[in-house]
């Protein structure tokens, strides 16, 4: 049996951790960025690259379609990154992901090239998705370990102001040039312009990376496992999934609540709020911009917050609060402009506890050795399932039924799966991430590290 030293490494100083939020959150604003201009210009997406019977449809399934290779990407990079370390995997996962992204602001349209021009769209959505499969889990886990264990719901929180500072900028440049260029201009290639801007924020997030060493979490680990301990990816997908299969059930849970939130209020929003709610497109963009900065605003405070009352008060509110509001909200934003807003902001402000801790929740649910594999498998898994189709989903029942407040009852449902799953989850507010026990287990268990011959052998 090998141990941890008794004493803790030396705390983290404040500027590196003010430099490892930095990197993580830049990072996940570029992964949401690309989401943020995907919504915001969907109507200029389908005409570009949907022209036919497919339309809205198409366009949403573009978006979803990125999702397909998100639980590929987390079988191949979560192992990964707790092989290798989660710093060399971040800097490939930002760079494909920017690349990506800027890509599609270069594609020929449909009138261009055929059926190639929507062919080449989803192929890049494919590997943006991929991508992502790795970023998301990794992000959080190397903001989490370098945390303080008081204060992880605090600094974690900054991960998520980026996913909406990114997501915000995006809606806020398509705005702009909506009211800077005409029609015309905005159809023919104006569209493509929030695309390309993509590339250089992923390098800023780049360099960022490129400082930094992995977190003192896992290198206390790797400097103990590496010399006695060599585990294929494939083995160490397996170990995870087997003898982590709790964990990863209850996170999957969550996230199906977490993400059909997300997807539906932040992706699919402006495409409901013109079609259903007959806004124009900025009216549209406006709104759900309002409710961006508002969450903004709001997300330090709930993270902060999180780190007083535990992760699971934070949740149950949540989930209650949207299960009783969706119907209501949804029935309100139907009502204008005004009472657009209004619902909007209630339902963001509602989510905002969910978004605001995952960094802190999900990274504390496995132990270091298989942290980053973990949360990339049931994260990935989830979102593929149920977040990022919920815009395809929304739009489908939506435009074939008519039932306009069918999004609230698909957010309805999907918080009902979620506090089922949260009934399981052990509060994990202020225990410490070292070691190779999962966190909160045993008081004792977080200072050991597991039987090398038997982590290896089975």
């Amino acid at each position: 049996m090998h141990q941890l030293p008794d004493a803790a490494p030396p705390p983290v100083p404040p500027q590196v951790i003010r430099k490892a939020i930095a990197a993580s959150a830049v990072g996940n604003a570029t992964e949401w960025y690309d989401y943020g201009v995907y919504a915001a210009t969907a109507t200029y997406l389908t005409q570009a690259f949907f022209p036919g019977s497919l339309g809205a449809i198409g366009t949403m399934l573009g978006f979803a379609i990125s999702f397909v290779l998100r639980p590929l990407g987390g079988f191949v990079w979560g192992p990964l990154g707790d092989r290798v370390g989660r710093k060399h995997v971040l800097a490939i996962t930002i760079l494909l992901i920017a690349l990506a992204t800027s890509l599609i602001g270069v594609l020929p349209t449909h009138a261009v090239a055929g059926v190639w021009a929507p062919i080449m769209l989803i192929a890049l959505r494919v590997i943006q998705g991929f991508s992502t499969g790795g970023e998301y889990g990794g992000a959080a886990t190397f903001m989490a370990e370098y945390s303080p264990d008081t204060k992880r719901g605090r600094f974690g929180s900054f991960l998520e102001f980026g996913t909406l500072a990114g997501f915000a900028s995006g809606t806020a440049l398509v705005l702009l040039l909506n009211l800077a260029l005409d029609d015309d201009q905005m159809y023919s290639w104006g569209w493509r312009i929030p695309f390309l801007l993509a590339l250089p924020l992923g390098l800023v997030g780049l360099y960022l990376r490129s400082q930094l060493e992995d977190s003192p979490v896992f290198s206390e680990v790797e400097e103990h496992l590496s010399e006695e301990v060599s585990i294929s990816n494939t083995a160490k997908l397996k170990q995870t999934v087997v003898e982590y299969w709790q964990p990863i059930a209850i996170m999957f849970g969550m996230v199906v609540a977490l993400n059909v939130a997300n997807y539906t209020l932040l992706a699919f929003q402006p495409e409901y709020l013109k079609n259903t709610i007959g806004l124009s497109e900025d009216s549209g963009s406006i709104v759900v911009l309002i409710g961006q900065v508002a969450m903004m605003a709001l997300i330090p405070f709930f993270g902060r917050w999180s780190d007083r009352t535990g992760r699971k008060p934070m949740w149950w509110a949540s989930l209650i609060g949207l299960f009783a509001l969706s119907l209501p909200m949804y029935w309100l934003m139907g009502q204008g402009f005004g009472w657009a807003i209004v619902g909007f902001v209630v339902l963001g402000v509602l989510y905002i506890p969910q978004l605001a801790t995952i960094s802190a929740t999900f990274p504390a649910m496995f132990p270091t050795h298989v942290r980053y594999a973990g949360f990339a498998i049931s994260y990935n898994m989830s979102t593929a399932l149920f977040g990022g189709t919920a815009p395809l989903v929304n739009e489908a029942v939506v435009s074939t039924t008519g039932w306009n407040l069918f999004p609230a009852v698909y957010l309805m449902g999907a918080c009902l799966i979620g506090m089922v799953a949260l009934a399981f989850l052990r509060e994990t507010a202020g225990c410490s991430l070292r070691g190779t026990a999962i966190p909160g287990e045993d008081p004792h268990d977080a200072e050991n590290l597991a039987d090398l011959a038997g982590l290896a052998g089975r």
